[in-house]
């Protein structure tokens, strides 16, 4: 079957419109927001910050432990940082533009139940895909991705077993988080367990179907050489 040629650079587009749409949805039900999203979350109910601000500085944080597990430091590699900074901008826009996500307009939870159930299982599966997205294209996703997409191919991880493990992790790191700054849950419930245990298969699943179907292709060949993460 002949594959559909599809440009990375338009793929990179999507997938951070849509990554920043789907956590912005599932903030809106008061479920849970997934773990990678839940420490900025967190934060940024404590902080005088906004989600999107808060995670720049988590991915901050995130970024100098991955060049220190990769052992180097390459100037390219702060173009996921620049990625997380316009994830951060797009997704303080969606929680401004649509009123079900702005919690000024709509208090998280205050949706009819069934709609909320909606959001989530949409939310989710958005992200999974929007993550996918992120890994066939050159250009570095938001820092949680571009560690998941670095540190596995550099030690040769398998990256769907990887992701799984990366994102328990987040989940314990939100969880002693929330419990340190609220002795309560906050951004955490069934929904961040469900996002949990079905994200690194959902994501796997989306790949293997891009494999399949689509061929990513770099408008600027030359210019994507210099995002060789081994280079």
């Amino acid at each position: 079957m002949k594959r559909i040629r599809v440009p990375a650079e338009v793929v990179y587009v999507l997938a951070i419109l849509m990554l920043s749409f789907s956590v912005a949805m599932a903030a809106s039900t008061d479920f849970g927001i997934s773990m990678i999203a839940a420490p900025a979350f967190i934060l940024s109910e404590k902080l005088p910050l906004t989600f999107g601000q808060c995670e720049y500085v988590v991915q901050g944080l995130l970024f100098v432990v991955f060049c220190i597990l990769m052992k180097k430091v390459r100037l390219v590699y702060f173009s996921s940082f620049l990625t997380g900074i316009i994830y951060g901008a797009v997704l303080d826009l969606w929680r401004v533009l649509i009123p079900h996500f702005n919690p000024a307009v709509t208090a998280p939870g205050a949706l009819p139940f069934w709609l909320r159930i909606v959001y989530l299982v949409s939310s989710m599966v958005i992200c999974a895909f929007s993550i996918a997205l992120f890994f066939h294209t050159y250009l570095y996703p938001q820092i949680y991705d571009f560690f998941v997409k670095g540190i596995s191919a550099h030690y040769r991880f398998n990256r769907t077993r990887f992701k799984q493990c990366f994102d328990a992790s987040c989940l314990l790191v939100s969880c002693v988080l929330t419990l340190t700054l609220f002795r309560k849950f906050v951004g955490i419930g069934v929904g961040t367990l469900v996002i949990t245990l079905c994200n690194g298969f959902l994501i796997g699943k989306f790949s293997d179907l891009f494999d399949k179907f689509l061929a990513v292709e770099p408008l600027f060949p030359r210019f994507a050489a210099h995002f060789d993460l081994e280079g």
